[in-house]
């Protein structure tokens, strides 16, 4: 690095200006850099163009690639569904959304009964650890048929048989077993001096828990959380086994009217195009707090 000192041209009796001129070593390490990374890039690109040609004709070429082309990639039937695969999307979408925020609040209930101090809250922990315990290990689906096909089946009064909300019920139910756990994780990451420095300065236990231990969890576990959102919007289509007629159910009307299975392509094409934002989202969010993480700063 080289320094070099500027003299003003007036006569002010103002010091002179240190300007920043980069060393040659430097320049030259920059643009040695530089060409590395166009080099990288454009080797890149071929090796991504020479393995999408293999795989073309690959299959193309194969024995049984015009049935296959006529059975799933029909652009007449593609044309017909889409429309409808779109409308029932706005279902998937809405679930998301109450789900995804139902999700959060029962998640983080459940995480800070477990994370609860002392003796007396012993069988408060132990009903938080069977729930994620027991909705952990049982498999969506059946959760799914559990609740709605066994609840209409109760006939109890007041309780609705919408396969909507007996279907968002279930994904609730699940994703929150999984969600407590990250946020369980992120409360017992915080380092127990911040507890006793809260205490130290006369916040009481749930003072110490709201403004101190939850802030530095919720951050730390934005991530996984993310992860967690994009495998819920992914799993809201599994409600068309009740009936709703969300995004996967109106391709599988086309698909038992036509016998062709491309509007299954479409449905979840579309469910790709909506998960990708939120996954690029995710690994933006992971790679600013790894860098923040390894600047030193607060994450």
């Amino acid at each position: 690095m080289t320094v070099t000192k500027e003299v003003s041209g007036d006569s002010s009796g103002e010091e002179p200006r240190e300007t920043y001129v980069p060393s040659r070593r430097r320049i030259e390490r920059e643009r040695h850099k530089r060409a590395r990374t166009r080099r990288a890039t454009a080797i890149a690109a071929v090796s991504t163009l020479v393995t999408g040609v293999v795989l073309y004709f690959v299959v193309v070429s194969a024995p049984g690639w015009p049935r296959t082309q006529e059975t799933f990639f029909n652009a007449q039937y593609a044309r017909e569904a889409l429309p409808k695969v779109l409308e029932g999307l706005w279902l998937n979408v809405r679930l998301l959304l109450v789900c995804g925020a139902a999700v959060l609040v029962l998640g983080m209930l459940i995480a800070v009964a477990r994370t609860l101090r002392g003796p007396v809250f012993f069988p408060v922990r132990a009903l938080a650890a069977a729930y994620t315990d027991f909705f952990r290990g049982l498999p969506l689906i059946i959760n799914l048929m559990i609740v709605v096909l066994g609840v209409p089946a109760l006939r109890l009064q007041g309780v609705t048989v919408d396969p909507v909300l007996l279907g968002g019920t279930a994904l609730t139910l699940t994703y929150s077993a999984y969600v407590a756990e990250v946020f369980r994780a992120g409360i017992e990451s915080v380092h127990p001096s911040q507890r006793a420095a809260a205490r130290s300065l006369g916040l009481t236990n749930r003072q110490t828990l709201r403004h101190v231990v939850l802030p530095q969890a919720v951050r730390r576990q934005v991530p996984p959380l993310l992860n967690d959102l994009v495998s819920l919007q992914k799993d809201t289509g599994l409600v068309s086994i009740g009936g709703a007629v969300d995004a996967v159910r109106a391709a599988d009307i086309i698909v038992g009217r036509s016998l062709n299975y491309t509007p299954y392509i479409v449905a979840g094409l579309v469910f790709v195009a909506l998960t990708i934002p939120m996954t690029r989202l995710t690994d933006w969010v992971t790679a600013r707090m790894d860098r923040r993480r390894a600047q030193g700063g607060s994450l």
